[in-house]
């Protein structure tokens, strides 16, 4: 489901329940996967050796690492018009409850889902706003990710 009618900064409290619907589709290949693992160091083999994760791993080829897919969901929300239009600024302001349930393997198509959750006035024209996120790959059975994003929406 797209951005509800009349969705603003003024009135989320009323669009609590909201499914945003599902993001747009990203695909997660081995470059992604090794890029992520230079920028933060984690070169562990299941990740970056394709032949060994192919032939050793409990796999059967290499996967993403657990924080790229989480990672995924903040790039993803755009796609699905969480932000509301008026907002001076959406910043992410932290997670909670982060699970990984099953691995993304290397070349799998995710895609993410949102809903909103709670929304909390934290100061005049800032609001907390609470999304249950879940990413899951194509064809999988269950999600890669499951977390809850919170972002501060300046009014």
């Amino acid at each position: 489901m797209p951005q509800p009618e009349n969705y603003s900064v003024n009135n989320l409290n009323d669009h609590i329940g909201h499914d945003f619907g599902t993001s747009n589709p990203i695909v997660v290949s081995q470059d992604m996967i090794n890029a992520f693992a230079d920028v933060t160091g984690d070169h562990q083999w299941i990740h970056v050796d394709v032949e060994k994760a192919t032939h050793c791993g409990p796999f059967g080829g290499p996967v993403a690492h657990g924080f790229l897919t989480l990672s995924l969901l903040a790039a993803s929300t755009e796609s699905v018009g969480v932000a509301p239009s008026d907002a001076k600024a959406v910043v992410n302001y932290g997670l909670g409850g982060v699970r990984f349930p099953e691995p993304v393997r290397s070349g799998s198509t995710v895609r993410a889902r949102y809903t909103l959750a709670h929304v909390e006035t934290k100061a005049p024209g800032a609001q907390l706003m609470t999304l249950k996120a879940e990413l899951k790959a194509d064809g999988a059975d269950k999600p890669a990710v499951v977390a809850e994003l919170l972002a501060m929406v300046m009014g």
